[in-house]
């Protein structure tokens, strides 16, 4: 590069707008940090209470009460009326009909307050963070998703927006919270420790309107996947403790005081299972996209590029595990395995690809 080309260079990189965003980086994990206390709190200080409710399903001696309320008999007359009590639970077919939990905050005003509070401070670091993410992009006046600094501050950005966007549907997702901060301060901290990259140009391949579409959708797929993930980790430590206490187990303290709180296992594999058959389709566009891309760029559509093969690789997982969903047999934990395993193959796509393979992809460095 000649020195007039290089000087060029440096001009085109706002200085002033990346230091803003570095600091609205930094910001934003010390409000996250706040939120993570709160939502700890929220657990902790949490009514116990009113949780019980899977071992009053599932504990013998308790589980025929709950299947079959007592019945009181009432004289109306010459006529007996009998009058049974509503128990509201989850059922899924092949599953054990138990209640969900009471959420994190254990049902009570206080430990929803705590909760609130945390969710409030989400919001703001959500829209520090964004803020970041946004003046790194006008730094260079390009996407901010370049290099894997950028695309982890902007994954972390998503991630968080897809978990405030099911709040704003009203769906019950608070119990994700504070699994989702905890997930999101470890990836800032990854981002500006090891992978920080200065704020800079692209090499010209890169300067094309499928870096728009292929590396946006590519990000929310990624969030979308994860949020999916937790859940179905979720999934498997709620499935284990009803089955203990479905064979007449004692599950620990921590065990009754947090996985008590959770959704039921029902309720969680059907939740995973669903946000990842609703991003599936996005994940083969993407695919589709980056093809096309490397059609442009490249002059060839594939390549088995190893970006290329495991993106392939995680769009064969993850339709192994909806196929397996489908066919009787393969639901519940043997399901839940083959989603972990799917986003396993995502995360070695982005980082052990990026990282310990060279390849097309390895231009942008980390």
């Amino acid at each position: 590069m000649t020195l007039a080309a290089a000087t060029e260079l440096a001009a085109a990189t706002n200085e002033n707008l990346a230091n803003i965003s570095n600091t609205l980086i930094y910001s934003s994990m010390a409000v996250y940090t706040l939120a993570f206390f709160a939502y700890i709190a929220e657990w902790l200080l949490g009514s116990r209470s009113k949780v019980g409710r899977t071992a009053a399903a599932l504990t013998p001696g308790k589980a025929e009460k709950a299947a079959a309320p007592a019945v009181t008999v009432k004289k109306g007359g010459s006529t007996a009326v009998l009058e049974r009590p509503k128990v509201v639970v989850r059922a899924t077919a092949g599953q054990r009909d138990v209640p969900d939990g009471p959420g994190a905050h254990g049902g009570d005003a206080q430990g929803d307050l705590y909760g609130r509070i945390a969710i409030s401070l989400t919001v703001l670091a959500f829209l520090i963070e964004f803020g970041g993410v946004l003046t790194r992009a006008l730094s260079v006046q390009r996407a901010p998703w370049g290099n894997m600094y950028e695309f982890n501050i902007t994954f972390s950005t998503v991630a968080v927006g897809v978990y405030l966007a099911l709040l704003a549907l009203r769906k019950n997702v608070r119990w994700l919270g504070l699994f989702l901060i905890t997930t999101v301060l470890l990836d800032l901290g990854l981002a500006v420790t090891v992978l920080y990259t200065a704020s800079d140009q692209l090499v010209p391949a890169l300067h094309s309107y499928w870096l728009y579409i292929h590396v946006s959708t590519a990000i929310f797929c990624g969030a979308v996947f994860y949020v999916g993930a937790v859940s179905t980790l979720l999934y498997l430590f709620k499935d284990s403790y009803e089955s203990k206490l479905a064979s007449g187990g004692t599950p620990g303290r921590f065990a009754n005081s947090v996985l008590d709180r959770l959704p039921a296992s029902a309720s969680l594999d059907k939740f995973s299972y669903r946000v990842n058959a609703a991003v599936f389709p996005l994940w083969t566009f993407t695919i589709i996209a980056g093809a096309i891309w490397a059609g442009d760029a490249w002059g060839r559509y594939w390549g088995w590029d190893p970006k290329e093969t495991w993106s392939f690789i995680t769009w064969i997982a993850y339709a192994c595990y909806l196929h397996a969903r489908a066919t009787a047999g393969w639901k519940g934990r043997k399901a839940a395995y083959l989603a972990l395993i799917a986003f396993g193959c995502w995360l070695f796509n982005y980082y052990g690809v990026n990282i310990f393979v060279s390849g097309k992809h390895s231009y942008a460095g980390v």
